[in-house]
């Protein structure tokens, strides 16, 4: 059984950073993605940014240049650093890993709000 849990999630004023983390518990061997997806009310859930097996990284244009997707192994957690946030980067944050031979696991979302 995998578990994913997020925190890092909050208010902040535009301009502003915060640091979401993806804790990963459970036994798992390969991974074919390991990444974070958003979702604002009445819009479909999107990519933010992903670490893909034998592909590099991966980021919506629209967080270019702002955000970093890190792994820590030795933690076994995925970070989400994001700077200069925006008000539209305003969503809920789900952590999502594709496991071989299992499919996607995800985590029960954090929210994140912009605004001044």
């Amino acid at each position: 059984q995998v578990q994913l849990v997020e925190s890092g999630g909050g208010l902040v004023q535009p301009g502003g950073s915060l640091r979401l983390s993806c804790a990963a518990s459970g036994r798992f061997l390969q991974t074919l993605r390991m990444g974070w997806y958003r979702q604002a009310p009445g819009s479909p859930r999107e990519l933010v940014a992903a670490i893909i097996r034998d592909n590099g990284v991966r980021y919506a244009d629209s967080v270019k240049g702002r955000f970093t997707i890190s792994r820590n192994n030795p933690r076994n957690t995925l970070d989400l650093q994001m700077n200069s946030l925006k008000p539209e980067d305003t969503a809920v944050y789900y952590c999502n890993i594709n496991i071989v031979g299992y499919g996607d696991y995800w985590g029960q979302g954090t929210q994140v709000t912009v605004s001044s």
